[in-house]
Parts: structure tokens; sequence; C-alpha cells
């Protein structure tokens, strides 16, 4: 095997680079002790040992004899000062002569004090550049000279073939390795290649050998760390591990005294709540505890969260009194958690009492914790949540009392919201003017709280004049302040109002908020301003949003409205273009235009086309087909529909459907198919209106039906159905022959007019 790599005396000696974070671990981690120190007595040698062997030329070591002195003199130099004289070299080839002169020169033949040379050649060969091969290069080659691998050379050569992405060599040589040198130092390293190059599997096999009870390479912290590290960090390729298999490595090495550290252990807990496993986070932490590990406040602060968001807090009660048998004392974070948890779960008397008590001097052992301001804000917000303001005012009150805590922004901002949701608008602005005078500046929360407090109580116009005198003191608003204003002008049908604020939103740099854009170009589209509401939609674009399904079906709807048909066929292109699937309301929107216009033909060729890519009808797609047949006096049509509507497609008809149909057969005068679709809306439970009962009453009037007509008015009392000017004029003429008055003041008193 030729490794050599020839030193001359021109060559340009290479200068020993800085040691990598990587190699400085890997001594730190050592368990075997490593000669890099050498006594000061041998320092001297040490030092001239270097400089005859940098001085001269390889080939004139064997001749220089005050250097054969040094390395072969009586007694023996140790294996520290050989291993000192090696690592101190210029560079690898330089170090790998050096091993040879060694081996070539040496009285013995015993290859064992080379081992720490060698170790020392392999330290300096990692440090360099495409050092990979080479290294490799060198095990084979320390085999074939029969030098055996120190502890040390073995994690080295390992570590730096797996950073050189030769883990295959690196899996070779562990294999290949005296089981006295597979310590847990050197199986550590190899685990940590293993799994850095998604391995899985394979580390697992080696660290299983760790793990059985009576194992004589049992696990370290650092074993610990490296495999918990790399299982739940989730970015490592061929990490698949399940949550329920890192559980049982937890408590497999936990058997052996090695628990994870309170990072990692805080990182599965809060893995198992976020996905609801909080039953397994709670046995994990009491195996642990069972286990006596050195538990901290961190791990039990995530599992309290996890409790307290499922609303167990019979076992958060648990947990807190654990903590303290366990002798780890709760902070400001644990109660700030419980505080917390409880008012989300509007147990704000639980969380009062719990602030009342800090504090208080526990004397088992003698700590005292004071609430904080954050606790009084969680506290006085939950207050504020559960309609309690004024409990959440008198606790602000408090807080001054107390010495160190003063109100913040927070606090004011949590009790105007409070009273805003309640419609008190004005004790918000009282406390937004005590804010002010405590010299507490507002925020943009502040602004938005009362900005939509007073949109929501129908304050419009204070709110903007409200936002202008506060852009005025220079607070300008956001997206959400806009977004609100925008969206109540829209809902008052004050589109001008709303278009200006768009555009002065856009004009004050506030980043386009696709709610605002929704809602502005549904108002737009309503309002029959199909151009503004095409501007809008540019700007969507133009600010990268992706309008959704129903900003299309609303532009859809709008242009067909006006007789915009190439634009509406333009947005439906693009809607489709753009991956986006029609819905029952974009179809709807098509039925009911091909309805009006009277093209039946190609609303039902749209109503198959609709079923055949799987959207259902809805009772709105079959009304408007209904109405628009019930118009155009296709009354066989419609009644054909309505019957496969409630037959065949098990779609409710409402109140406007049975109408249509109704209207539509007192016209022919069918009044038998009108009383018999009454009775069937009766028997669906679907109430009649007005209008139904005055298309029958007015049949019922020219057939001179009078117990159909006492029955139907009977009906419309038991339906709280109140009659309209129509209805009176429709029963006058049909009673005129009979005691017409005295029947109809009993129906108007709400009274049963049929005779028993």
């Amino acid at each position: 095997m030729n490794i050599a790599i020839p030193v001359s005396r021109h060559s340009k000696l290479l200068l020993p680079k800085p040691q990598s974070a990587s190699y400085i671990l890997i001594r730190h981690l050592s368990t075997e002790a490593s000669p890099q120190q050498a006594p000061q007595k041998d320092d001297l040698k040490i030092n001239q040992a270097v400089q005859l062997l940098l001085q001269n030329p390889h080939e004139h070591w064997p001749s220089n004899q005050p250097l054969h002195s040094l390395l072969f003199s009586s007694p023996s130099p140790s294996p520290r000062f050989l291993y000192n004289v090696t690592r101190n070299l210029a560079s690898s080839a330089l170090a790998l002569n050096f091993l040879k002169h060694l081996q070539q020169n040496s009285p013995t033949q015993n290859t064992h004090f080379l081992s720490y040379p060698f170790q020392a050649l392999v330290e300096l060969a990692g440090r360099e550049l495409d050092s990979g091969p080479p290294l490799f290069e060198l095990y084979r080659a320390s085999k074939e000279w029969g030098i055996p691998l120190t502890v040390n050379a073995a994690a080295i050569l390992i570590r730096y073939l797996g950073c050189h992405k030769m883990v295959d060599e690196s899996v070779v040589l562990f294999n290949e390795l005296d089981p006295s040198l597979k310590n847990t130092h050197v199986r550590n390293v190899f685990i940590n290649v293993l799994l850095r190059d998604g391995r899985l599997k394979n580390a697992l096999n080696v660290l299983d050998e760790m793990l059985q009870p009576l194992s004589e390479v049992p696990p370290d912290k650092i074993t610990g760390d490296i495999v918990l590290s790399a299982l739940l960090k989730g970015d490592r390729k061929g990490n698949n591990f399940s949550e329920e298999n890192i559980i049982k490595l937890v408590l497999s090495f936990g058997k052996h005294g090695v628990f994870p550290k309170t990072f990692w252990l805080t990182q599965m807990l809060s893995r198992l709540c976020r996905s609801g496993k909080i039953n397994q986070a709670w046995n994990v932490l009491h195996e642990l505890l069972t286990l006596r590990a050195p538990l901290e406040t961190p791990p039990f602060h995530v599992l309290l969260t996890g409790l307290g968001r499922s609303g167990d807090i019979k076992r958060m009660n648990t947990l807190l009194a654990e903590m303290k048998e366990s002798g780890i004392q709760p902070d400001v974070v644990t109660f700030g958690i419980l505080i917390n948890q409880l008012c989300k779960l509007r147990r704000v008397d639980d969380a009062m009492v719990l602030l009342n008590k800090l504090g208080e001097e526990n004397r088992s052992c003698g700590v005292s914790i004071s609430a904080d301001v954050i606790m009084y804000n969680t506290v006085i917000d939950g207050l504020c949540k559960v309609g309690r303001q004024e409990e959440g005012l008198h606790l602000m009150g408090r807080m001054r009392s107390m010495k160190g805590l003063e109100p913040n922004i927070v606090t004011y901002n949590c009790l105007i919201d409070g009273f805003c949701k309640t419609g008190e608008i004005e004790r918000g602005k009282l406390l937004f003017e005590q804010m002010n005078e405590d010299g507490i500046s507002p925020n943009l929360i502040t602004l938005n709280t009362l900005i939509d407090g007073m949109c929501r109580h129908g304050m419009i116009n204070s709110a903007l004049e409200f936002f202008n005198d506060m852009q005025g003191k220079g607070l300008k608003g956001n997206a959400v302040t806009y977004t609100t204003l925008i969206t109540a002008y829209c809902n008052v049908d004050n589109i001008a109002k709303a278009v200006d604020l768009f555009d002065q939103m856009l004009m004050s740099g506030c980043s386009l908020h696709s709610k605002v854009c929704y809602s502005l170009i549904s108002s737009l589209c309503k309002a029959g301003r199909m151009d503004d509401a095409s501007n809008v939609l540019s700007k969507l674009k133009e600010a990268k949003f992706r309008p959704d399904i129903v900003c299309y079906n609303s532009l859809v709807s709008g242009f067909f409205k006006e007789n915009m048909l190439n634009k509406a066929y333009d947005i439906i292109n693009e809607m489709l273009e753009a991956g986006m699937k029609p819905d029952s309301v974009s179809y709807n929107t098509l039925i009911t235009y091909f309805c009006k216009t009277g093209d039946f033909e190609l609303a039902g060729k749209v109503m198959k086309q609709m079923i055949n890519q799987g959207v259902i009808p809805t009772t709105a797609t079959y009304g408007a087909l209904i109405q628009a047949y019930c118009s155009n006096g296709k009354i066989k049509e419609a009644m054909k529909l309505f019957n496969d509507m409630s037959f065949l497609s098990k779609v409710p008809p409402n109140t406007m459907v049975y109408t249509s149909l109704i209207e539509s057969l007192c016209k022919n005068n069918d009044i038998k198919g009108a009383l018999s679709l009454m009775d069937d809306m009766k028997a669906k439970r679907v109430k009649p209106n007005t209008t139904t009962y005055n298309a029958v009453l007015k049949c019922l009037k020219e057939n001179t039906l009078l117990e159909d007509a006492y029955r139907l008015m009977d009906g419309m009392i038991e339906n709280a159905c109140n009659p309209d000017s129509t209805t009176m004029e429709i029963l006058r003429e049909l009673l005129s022959g009979v005691d017409g008055s005295k029947i109809l003041e009993s129906f108007v008193q709400g009274k049963r007019v049929s005779p028993l």
C-alpha cells in the first residue's frame, strides 16, 4: 500500500491548522486519558525533537545522532512524549514520515508504543482539506503495520469519515474495531454519524446493545443528548421515528440513570401536547418522577399548559402539588400559566383566588412569589371577556396600590376592549383619556379596539373622526384599521366612503388585506359599480393575493346583473385557469341568469354539468329554475322539476318554491293541485307566507269554495301568518254573501272561523 506523502528539502511545509470545533468536541468527550499535555520537564526535549525534525529532511533523520538520542535513549520515551512531538509537526505528511521513522528505527518490535503518535497523525490529517480518503487509507495502514488504535483515534476516524460523507467506511471501521475499543464514547460518535446520515435503524441497533439491562457499555448523558436531539429536531433525513417509540427510548435511558436534558424533554412534551396526546405526556413525566430524574420547571410548565387547554383543572392541581412534593418549587412562570389557563377556561373566580394568594408567605418553604403586572393583566382581560368590566376596573385600582406595580398599555387595552364589546363606548373613551393622563401613549391595538367598538355599535362616523384625530397626532392606522372602517361603510351601503378609504389606505402604504378587498368587491358588485370592482381586483392581484371563490362569485354575479356577459365569462375563465372549481353559488348564478333570459335549455345544461362535476344542487338551484318555469307558464316542467327535487335529489323545497308553484297552479285554476301542495307543506313543516295564502284564497274566491277558505283562514291563524291588505280585500269579496263582518272580526282577533 503506497500512502506515503513525500516531503523533500524543497517542499513547502504546511502549517498546522487551528483545531476545529468537532475536533475539540471529540477530545473533550473522550473517556480515554489523552496525552495532550506533556509534563513540564519534558517540554524542552519535545521542543528539541520538533526543531530537529523540522530543520532536517526526513531522509537525514536516521543519521542525526542528537535526534536518535532523544527518541531512542534509555529509558524509552513515553507515549505522551511521542504524541506531543507528532502533533507539533507541520503537517500530516511530516507526521507520517515521523511515524515510519519510529517504526523502522525502534529497538523494539512491539508496535503498541506507536498508538499515540498514530493518534496525533490522525488528528493532523483530519484537520486538513479533503482528508476523508487519506484517513481511511491511514486506518488500513495501521492494520497492516499492526499499530493498535487508541479509543480517541478510533473515535476521531469515525467522526471525520462521517463528516466527509464516508459513512460506509465509518461502518466498516466500527465493525472491525476490537471490542475493547467500542466503549460508550466511540459508540456515541458512531451513533451520531449514523443519525446525521439518516441511518436510523443502524443507529438504533448500536443503541440497543447499550440499553440492555447488564450492558458493559451503558449509555451516558452524551448518548441521550445525541439521540434525542436527532429524533426531536425532526429535520434530519430518515427521521420517521414515532412519538411512542421516542417515549420508550426515554424511559429505557432512564433505567440506566440517563435522563433527557430539560430542553429536549420540554420539546418532547410540547410536541405530545400540541398533537393532543396529553395522557402520554402525563405518563412520561410521571415515569421520570418515579425514576427520580432531576427535573426542572419547564417540562411541568408545558404539561400544565396542555392540561389547561384541554380543560383538565383537576390534573393541573395534582401536577402542581406533585411539583412541590418533588422539591421543584413553582415560580412566577408557573403561576402565570395557571392564571392564564384558568382565565381562558372562563374560570375567572378561580384565577382571582390564586392571584390573591400570591405574595403570602409559604411557611413550609419560606418562598414568597408576588403577582406581577402580567398576571394582573391576564385576570383583568379574563374578567372583561366574561362581561365583568367593572371588576376589572376595580382590579386595576388595586394594582395601583401595590408596591412596584402600575397599569400599562396592556391593562388599559384589555379594559377598553371589554367596555367596547358591551357597547359602553363612552366608558372606553374615558379610559382612553385616563390613559393619556397617566402618560401612557396609545398604540395600534388601542386605536383598532376603539374603532372596532364604534363601528360595531353604529358609530361609524365617530370612528372615522377618531381615526383622523389620532392620525393628526401621529398614530397611523394599519390594514386592520382600514379593513374595519371600509367593511363598516360597505355594510351600510356607503360605497363612496368605502372606496375613498380604500384609496387612502393604498396611499398610506398599508399592505392590502384580502378581507377588505373581498368586502369591497362584493359591495361594489351589489351596487353595480363593476369598473370599480375590477379595479380593486387588479390591486388585489398586484399585491400577489389570489382571489377566492367568494370573490369570483361576486364578480360573476355583478357582471351578469349588468348584462356584461363578456366580462362575466372572462372572470369564469380566469377562475378556471387559476384552478378554482365552481361551487354551488357559481352554478346557481349562471342558472338564475339563463332562467331570467328565458334560455331554459342552457340553464338545464348548466345544472347537468353541475351534477356531473359532483356539485350538489341546492334549494336555490331548483328554486331559480322552478320560479322561471312558473313565470313563463311552464307549470308541467316546473312540477316535474319539483318532483325530481323532492324524490330524486332529496333537496328540501322552501317556502319560495312552494309559493311559486301554488301561484302558478292557481293562475291555471288548478285549485286541487294548489291545496294538495298546501297539505304537502304542512306535512314537511314548511310554513306558508302571506303571499302563499293570498294566491290560494283568491282561487277559492273565484270558485266560491267557502269551506276550504275557512280551513285556510284557520291555517293562517295556526301559523301566526298575519293577513295584509290583499288578504282582507279577497276575504271581503269571498264573504260578501254570508255574515262576513262577524267572520272577519273573529279572524282578525285570531279565532277559528270554520264551523265545528
